[in-house]
Order: C-alpha cells, then structure tokens, then sequence
C-alpha cells in the first residue's frame, strides 16, 4: 500500500489522479499531512504545490537510493513514482516517455531492486548542495550493491560514502547514509570503524525513527564483536538494544524485523546461559516466520534452532537432541547440496554426531549407526583434507568418536575404522598449531583403544606403547585440569595394563 500525504486543498485533486488508474485507488491511500504524521516509510510520498518529495526510508523497504529532492508536481510524475513503489515499472515508464531524467532515475531504482548491475556514470547532478550530497550518496550505493564481481572497487565505495557524509544537508541524510556505510563496514569486516560511526550518526540524527534504526544497526554491529571469553558489558547492551529494537519492531508492526531480532535475541541469551529464554525466542522467529511464509529466513531460523539444541544436547542432555535433528531436518529442505554446499555439509557433520549419540532403544541403535556414518560422509565429501584442513580434522575426530559408538562395534572392525579417523585428525591437528585439538583427538583416542582386542597377533605390547605415547603427550599439551586429570586417568589404568602384559610374557 501507497500513502500519499499533502494539504487539505490538494486532497481532492490527488484522488481525482489516482481514479484515473482502472483500480489503483484500491491500492493507494490519501491522507492530509496535517492530521496524520507521515510515516518514515519509502512506499509514503508528499505532494505539496509544486512538487512531489518522497520521506527517507527508514523502514528498509526500497533500495536506499535517493530521488530528487522535490520532483515537479504532475499527474504522469506522481503516477509513475506511485507505480514504480508498486513494484510495476513498465507502467511508470510508460508515463514518463517525455521526461527522461525522472525515468533515469526510477529506472536505476528497478535494476537495484532486481540486483542488476548499473554503473554510476548513469548518476547525474546539477552542482547544488543537495544534488551533490545526493549524487555521492547514491554512488556509493551504486560502487557497494550494483558493482560485478570484476568491477567492485571498495576504495571508491568508502570515498563516495565519506563525501556523502561530509556534504549530507542535516543530521537525518547523515544518519541515513552512515547506516549504508555501516552495512559496508560489516561487509568490509570493520566493526570498530562501524560502531564509532553509529555513535556519531546517533548524536546527529533528527527523528526517532532514525535513532532506533541506526540502534538496531550498532546491535548487529555488536553481534560480530561477539568472540569467547565473551564480555559481560557487551551482552548486557546488546540484551538492552535488542529488546529496545524488538519493542520498536512490534509497535511498527514489522514483523520480519522482529523475527531476524528475535534470532539474534536468543543467541545472546544462550551465552548469558538463558536457555528457556533463547529457546522461546527463536521458536517465537520461527512462528512469525512461517506466517509471514518466508521459507529461506524460516530456513535459517531452523538452522539457529539446532544449533543452539545441538550444543545443549552436547553439554549433558541429550534430550534436546531429537528436537536438534527435527530443526535440521527443516533446514535441508532449502539448503541441499547443489545450492549451499557448505550449509548443507555442516548440517550433515552434526546429524552425523546426532544420530550416533541420540537416546533410542537398541534394536534400532544399528538403523542410526548406518545415517550416522552416511551423513558424516556427506560432510567430508565438501570439507576435503586439502581444501578445508581444520574442519576435515574436526569431521574426522567426531567421526571416530561416533564408530566407537556404534553398537556393533565391539564385533567387527568398526574400531579399526574409528582409529583411521583419529588418525587423519592428528595428521592436521599437530602439536604446534592446534594443541587443545590435539588434546582431545589424541583422548578420544584412547578411550576407543580401550574397546580394541589386545591379544591377537602380538599387536597387544605394540598397541600398548601407542596408548602409553598419547596419554603422555596429552598430558604435556594442554593446561586445563579436566583434561590433565583425564590424561593421568588413562597412564594409571595403563601402569596396571602394562603390568599385566609383563606377567603374560
């Protein structure tokens, strides 16, 4: 829906225009500027006397291109801009077959929208202030989202962006163009340049709408600052801004928004350890989701979901894996092999773990093993040895541990398979670069070994210095008393072991 606000007299004549469009007024509201605030929206425009202005976008829901600041008023200008914010640009530029500059300008607009890459020697500008702010502002958005692959240059993007901030003619257009350069500073991995520019555009921005947008931008700016050991201060803000943006959210009625803040809300809460809280939001993400039938981000929401089940399920409760697996199993349906190779491979390391790990009764223990081992080599076939070293050693460790599990392990060589696997991670995980992955390999090892027959082919004294070497080495690698205790654990049981291999000689 189209709003269209202007004065009392014009009322009539703007609904006169409109109703000359077969049905179009079904589609466009007119309201009098004086007595409905017009919404900071870019489907609103304001048609005073001579000419039409469009309000900054402040709800995201167009191209963050700027039009002119006032556009002659006319029955073919305001139809087409109506047109073109309905998304039907063959009509808008039907009526604009006489004037060539505003057609240039909604085309440019279109070929943003529909991701199709436009060269910014289309801009144009006639010298004065407003103009020049404009046309670097819009520059910059062309150098950031309407660039090829080949002809991306960020350098040009960041001049044009800085320009636009320098010439912007009050704190609002500088507040709307530092949201865009902050979403470039994300993509360009500069969080610190981005949050010391929200801070100023904040101080400079004119409407509530604008400070609650750009509070919205510093919280996903502090979501990249996210890193272990996390920083209480930081959560206890991004908690503050996020719930400060989800009321904001809700009031507009945005409910997209809302969603997309209500999966980042439940992470947080997940590291605050809040887990009943972070588990109603990203159920409440995907409810909204689903209603509003957005199946990508639903996708997505479904992916957090089991992420978040899986690492509960990891740390002692192995309920939560079930609900893990149903989320994943819905994220797959839009994340297969062919369109997000990596997503879908990740997924299938954890369904690997979570099938050999998840509660069931033993009769089907074997039906689980068989997914298990089938998923983890979905995995590997993306995550190869010399592409993606560090995550094949991590696929390759969990694989282990999960063989060693398989029921019918103890009866046939999947131990021997599972002792394959740990070795290829150790052949990544060396002491040097990855100490702690090491520790864990090399005790996950062990407690593999110990299921593995000693007696048979005289491999028992052979085996036995392997496990006496691991136990040795794990202890020296790592300062965390749980895994020291677990290593000193492993050489008492083989002190007894080896004493018992010398009494059988």
């Amino acid at each position: 829906m189209v709003s269209i606000y202007a004065a009392t007299e014009l009322l009539d004549a703007i609904k006169g225009i409109i109703a000359t469009e077969d049905r179009l007024h079904e589609l466009v509201e007119v309201k009098d500027f004086l007595q409905d605030r017009p919404e900071l929206c870019g489907y609103n425009l304001i048609v005073r006397q001579e000419h039409i202005a469009q309000v900054i976008d402040w709800q995201n829901v167009l191209p963050p291109y700027l039009l002119p600041e006032a556009i002659a008023f006319s029955q073919n200008n305001l139809l087409a801009l109506v047109y073109a914010k309905l998304g039907n640009y063959e009509r808008a530029y039907q009526l604009l077959s006489d004037n060539g500059l505003l057609r240039n300008e909604i085309d440019i607009v279109n070929r943003l929208q529909n991701g199709i890459p436009t060269p910014p020697e289309v801009l144009n500008s006639d010298l004065s202030p407003f103009e020049e702010y404009r046309f670097c502002h819009n520059a910059a958005i062309l150098h950031h989202y309407a660039a090829t692959e080949a002809s991306f240059d960020p350098n040009k993007a960041r001049y044009f962006y800085r320009e636009a901030l320098n010439s912007a003619p009050n704190g609002e257009f500088y507040a709307f163009t530092a949201k865009q350069y902050v979403a470039f500073l994300q993509d360009m991995e500069e969080p610190e340049v981005a949050e010391h520019l929200l801070d100023d555009a904040i101080k400079e921005a004119l409407s509530d709408d604008a400070r609650m947008e750009l509070r919205a931008s510093l919280s996903q700016v502090w979501m990249k600052k996210l890193v272990a050991p996390y920083d209480p201060a930081l959560l206890e803000n991004l908690k503050n801004t996020l719930w400060e943006s989800l009321q904001y959210y809700q009031k507009q009625g945005r409910r997209v928004e809302e969603a997309l803040l209500l999966i980042d809300a439940s992470h947080v809460a997940n590291l605050s350890k809040s887990f009943s809280e972070s588990l109603g939001y990203i159920n409440k993400a995907l409810d909204i989701l689903g209603q509003e039938e957005l199946p990508e981000l639903q996708a997505n929401a479904h992916f957090r979901r089991a992420g978040l089940l899986y690492a509960w399920a990891q740390k002692g409760n192995p309920q939560f894996y079930r609900g893990a697996l149903e989320s994943y199993q819905e994220a797959l349906k839009v994340f297969n092999r062919e369109d997000s190779p990596e997503t879908f491979a990740e997924i299938h390391h954890h369904l690997g773990v979570i099938y050999s790990e998840i509660p069931d009764e033993v009769r089907k223990k074997s039906i689980w093993a068989a997914v298990s081992s089938s998923s983890f080599n979905e995995a590997l076939n993306f995550y190869t040895k010399d592409q993606y070293p560090y995550e094949y050693a991590m696929i390759c460790n969990n694989f282990g541990n999960a063989i060693s599990k398989y029921p019918e392990a103890i009866h046939s060589d999947n131990l021997e398979k599972a002792a394959f696997y740990y070795n290829e991670a150790l052949s990544i995980r060396s002491a040097e670069r990855f100490p702690l992955e090491r520790t864990l390999t090399l005790l996950n090892f062990l407690e593999a070994y110990w299921y593995m027959s000693l007696g048979e082919n005289g491999s028992n004294i052979v085996r036995y210095k392997q496990m006496l070497a691991f136990a040795e080495e794990a202890r020296t690698l790592t300062d965390d008393p749980t895994l020291i205790a677990e290593a000193e654990n492993h050489l008492l049981k083989l002190q007894e072991l080896g004493q018992a291999l010398a009494h059988e000689k």
